[in-house]
């Protein structure tokens, strides 16, 4: 027993830890007792039931119980220490026990000492043998118990698992009874899940395994716990807090409205119209979800938005991730309402500072109705005369803790988070842990079909004289290349790169363009004009033209090195094209054979392309080609690649977690999400000493970034 008396103490003053040790650990993360006790193991080495010799299996893990019969040691020919253990299984068979470089282990064995051995059986001429096996020595007649299944801890240079395992044995006795208890009796009965003591000890020592999944299953709930209730206190605090412009949308108004967009509106799109419209009649933040595939329709539901604070007197505004997307949102809007009194602006960091003046004096004084524009809509310089609503698309990247720095005011706007990604329920619970959530599934009828093939660079030529066909037919084509610029020894498409081969090449006598993000604002600006109206046949670009960017008269699209990129931003990038009545062709460009997908001779033949056996399979690309459901490959994407990739690892709003998987333990995500809401809906100052614990927590880790510190 160790003994430390406090959690915090330093890992070095552990038993059986050290300064050496202390110094190994540290580049684990470990730094107090604490950490060290909270360490877990990421799986578990399940030892075989003790077996007889009858039942032995060539190169399987078994136990087995056996006595020393005698002990040799001597140095190979590359210089090892050899230990051998010539032992007798019970059973009568002879099991020769080898431990190279341990010459300490003749210590803790003597000739006729009973034991508990178990590692991988391996048969020579002479007999059984077992290399580095673990004893566990046996006194008199004692009879062994099924050994318990050994943690296997993450390690780093220099520490070895049994070391760690022995830190483990020696320290953490003396600390699991100082931990206090965080999830109340009915939780922990709600989740079918041990109390603290319990699954400490048997997630470092599990009797069973069944045991160890179950205390996981503790630790993985507890975590899944803080953030759902992290999130459901922020939303409570801002719906008890906070008050925002009602915007009926009365019938007058909302036929109004209808008849200015002139379109034909699908069942899904006039459903998230009505989650829309109900949400901003109230005098509470709405805080919506609006996801759909590429194509959808989106845009005009957010116009629908816009338009009804327009009615009532508001202003709104639209925050697009690239000022590529923000001034073809500025373009659109200012085309779509030319006939109409609505005044749009465009605000963006490029600016020349005249004109920005010019233009934040006049949303200021009111004079601007919908402002679109980049994250220079969150400058300190910019001041609404009366914002209700604000719209951020494909911004996915903008989580719920960053998104709180919109919601400073006594007086706040409505919110809607437009995705054309479609996320994963147990995703958008985390990252849009704070939204009501609203889909549209359904495409506007009209839409050309797309269709998709999968090729590798070998059959470019095939391909390109297809592309050339098309543009001879009046289309034009965009051409995607993963880097801006050519890197030494990496084969790796370029978009400059790939701009000079083509323009050189076979598209000499075409007019190519060529967009990039390390383009000004400007540059970006007069490329995508030229390309949208014609004067381009052909633009070659990075992907940055995975989101908004709508060409319809573009219909041919080529992806290179297509297996670096994810089903999601494939899909993406396949939403630019057949925007019109037109149909699309999309060619998936492998980086070599290796990783091409197998795709008959018919496929691409139907393109008129001649293809030959297309060599290994790739499930990515494979999967791309066979479906155009966004919502499909999402899920998909998120099994392969992981939620941080698809969503943008470093801006994703998603939290670190130790234990909890947001891809494998969906159930625990929805269960933790109720549980949240169920505790505040019965306690909403949570003020029950039994989550007292669970409340310190919460606040502790998320209070600071989730603007929670006043609740509770």
């Amino acid at each position: 027993m160790t003994s430390i008396a406090k959690l915090t103490d330093k890992v070095e003053h552990l038993p059986g830890v050290g300064t050496l040790r202390a110094t190994y650990l540290r580049k684990l993360g470990i730094r107090r007792a604490a950490d060290l006790l909270f360490f877990f193991p990421r799986n578990y080495e399940n030892v075989a039931a003790v077996q007889g010799a009858d039942s032995f299996v060539e190169n399987t893990r078994v136990s087995l119980v056996a006595t020393v019969v005698e002990m040799a040691e001597r140095v190979t020919q590359s210089g090892k220490h050899m230990l051998g253990v010539q032992t007798a299984a019970e059973g009568g068979v002879s099991v020769r026990l080898l431990w190279y470089n341990q010459p300490f282990r003749k210590n803790d064995l003597r000739v006729g000492q009973r034991l508990l051995v178990t590692g991988v059986l391996r048969s020579t001429v002479l007999n059984w043998e077992m290399v580095q096996p673990t004893i566990t020595p046996l006194m008199g007649d004692e009879l062994p118990r099924n050994p318990e299944p050994l943690p296997v801890y993450p390690l780093t240079e220099g520490l070895k698992q049994s070391s760690l395992r022995g830190m483990m044995r020696e320290s953490l006795p003396g600390l699991i009874p100082l931990v206090e208890e965080a999830l109340p009796a009915a939780v922990r009965e709600r989740g079918e899940v041990p109390e603290i003591a319990t699954a400490l000890r048997h997630i470092h020592f599990p009797p069973t395994l069944e045991a160890a999944e179950l205390a996981r299953r503790r630790f993985k709930l507890q975590e899944l716990l803080v953030l759902q209730l992290a999130i459901a206190m922020q939303r409570k605090a801002r719906e008890r807090e906070c008050v925002a412009p009602a915007c009926e949308p009365t019938g007058k108004i909302h036929s109004r409205i209808l008849n200015r967009l002139q379109f034909q509106l699908t069942p899904d799109q006039l459903s998230a119209i009505d989650d829309i419209g109900c949400d901003m009649s109230r005098p509470k933040p709405m805080n919506r979800l609006l996801q759909g595939d590429v194509g959808s329709g989106k845009t005009v539901v957010a116009q629908y938005a816009m338009l009804l604070c327009v009615a009532h007197g508001y202003q709104a505004a639209l925050m697009a991730p690239t000022e590529v997307l923000a001034r073809q949102h500025a373009a659109t809007l200012q085309r779509s309402l030319s006939s109409s009194r609505v005044r749009v602006a465009l605000v963006t960091g490029s600016m020349p500072r005249a004109a920005r003046a010019e233009t934040l004096a006049a949303i200021a004084a009111g004079n601007i109705d919908l402002i679109v524009g980049t994250q220079a809509l969150l400058s300190s310089e910019l001041v609404f005369h009366n914002l209700a609503l604000v719209i951020v698309d494909e911004q996915h990247k903008f989580g719920v803790m960053q998104r709180a720095q919109l919601r400073t005011d006594e007086t706040q706007p409505h919110y809607l988070v437009l995705s054309a990604t479609p996320i994963p329920r147990t995703i958008a619970m985390t990252a849009f842990g704070d939204l009501d959530i609203s889909t549209i599934r359904t495409k506007p009828a009209g839409r050309a079909p797309v269709h998709t093939y999968t090729s590798t660079k070998e059959q470019l030529g095939s391909w390109w004289k297809f592309v050339e066909d098309q543009i001879a037919k009046g289309r034009q084509a965009y051409v995607i290349a993963p880097r801006v610029a050519d890197m030494e020894n990496s084969d790796v498409a370029s978009a400059e790169g790939v701009f000079k081969t083509l323009r050189a090449g076979p598209f000499e006598h075409r007019a190519l363009g060529l967009l990039h993000g390390r383009m000004t604002g400007e540059q970006k600006e007069s490329v995508l004009t030229e390309f949208s109206e014609g004067r381009l046949d052909m633009l070659v670009a990075t992907t940055v033209v995975e989101v908004g960017i709508d060409v319809p008269n573009a219909t041919v699209m080529t992806i290179l090195d297509a297996d670096r990129l994810g089903l999601s931003q494939l899909h993406q990038l396949r939403g630019r094209i057949s925007r019109g009545s037109h149909a699309g062709f999309v060619c998936a460009v492998a980086e070599s054979s290796a990783a091409a997908p197998r795709t008959a001779a018919t496929s691409l033949a139907g393109a008129g392309v001649d293809v030959a056996n297309l060599g290994a399979a790739n499930e990515r690309l494979r999967a791309f080609e066979a479906s155009d459901d966004g919502f499909q490959l999402a899920e998909m994407d998120l099994q392969m690649r992981g939620p941080g990739d698809l969503l943008g690892t470093s801006q994703s709003g998603l939290p670190t977690l130790r234990i909890a998987n947001l891809v494998e333990d969906g159930p625990l995500v929805e269960l933790a999400r109720q549980v949240a809401r169920e505790l505040l809906d019965a306690d909403p100052e949570l003020t029950n000493p039994e989550l007292a614990r669970l409340v310190q927590q919460t606040l502790k880790r998320y209070g600071k970034s989730m603007q929670l510190s006043d609740v509770g």
